[in-house]
């Protein structure tokens, strides 16, 4: 009787987390490039009442009689599906169609870089290609991309982005060329999340492979950059819904372990009277 409330306990305290991260998805369902997570369960280690024995001709053989001690959070999984886009008509909104993140650095000092998957950019004051946060975007060398080639962004006439990410810019200097690099990973679900729709690399997710997009023989092969459109969180209400209702039972169950538990243990006292 003791395990079972132990055991219901378990349940509540993990049925709590997938609730945290149903939430998240849901307050992250018009969040650009967000990528929603799913919490999976498994239990805990068994009790053994009863071991395990073979028949031998004269005595049949038994299964093994054992309790389950309560359940735990196997592990929370990223959804790297792409999401939906969505059109802006605006140049630097850009969408990937296809694998890849794009480059940020934080800093111009930076040697680590982060990675992400909302196109928001703008051109800065030094002209600088920024995303809303002014982190720098760079090219597939992990350089900062500057797309001012006369030292005056105001000069610039007109920006224009190909499918493979190659920046034309015209300015006072003429047309000059620059080029969006994008990063793929062997395990991208190993990314972990860093805040501000940005992504870190991480031992799980192995090393960064930076490429333009189209190239043949790297991961952004068949990956394609659309000037003019976002693309959209991948969060999935309906699924969000259901996944609220079937936890929400779940948490229920536990607590209705738990109280039916205490009233066992309440009968049991009231014989001692």
């Amino acid at each position: 009787m003791i395990r079972s409330l132990f055991s219901g306990v378990s349940g509540m305290k993990n049925h709590q987390v997938r609730m945290d991260v149903i939430g998240n998805n849901i307050a992250n369902v018009n969040t650009y490039g967000f990528k929603s997570a799913r919490c999976n369960f498994q239990d805990l280690i068994s009790q053994s009442l009863r071991s395990p024995s073979a028949g031998d001709g004269t005595v049949g053989g038994v299964n093994p009689g054992q309790v389950g001690l309560g359940m735990t959070v196997a592990g929370i999984a990223n959804n790297m599906q792409q999401g939906p886009t969505q059109t802006t008509g605006r140049t630097l909104d850009l969408a990937i169609q296809g694998n890849g993140y794009f480059i940020i650095k934080k800093n111009s000092t930076d040697t680590d870089a982060f990675y992400t998957r909302e196109g928001i950019f703008y051109v800065d004051n030094n002209g600088d290609l920024v995303n809303t946060n002014g982190y720098y975007v760079c090219d597939d060398g992990g350089a900062i991309i500057n797309v001012s080639a006369s030292g005056n962004p105001a000069d610039i006439s007109s920006i224009t982005i190909s499918d493979t990410g190659l920046i034309n810019v015209t300015d006072s200097a003429g047309t000059n060329t620059y080029q969006i690099g994008l990063a793929t990973f062997p395990n991208e679900t190993g990314l972990v999340k860093a805040g501000q729709n940005l992504y870190q690399a991480s031992a799980a997710s192995g090393t960064a492979e930076m490429a333009v997009a189209g190239t043949t023989g790297t991961g952004v092969a068949n990956s394609r950059i659309n000037s003019g459109y976002l693309e959209m969180s991948n969060v999935d209400l309906t699924d969000e819904f259901v996944a609220m209702i079937t936890t929400q039972r779940g948490y229920q169950a536990n607590a209705r372990t738990i109280t039916t538990s205490d009233q066992m243990l309440q009968e049991l006292l009231d014989i001692k009277r």
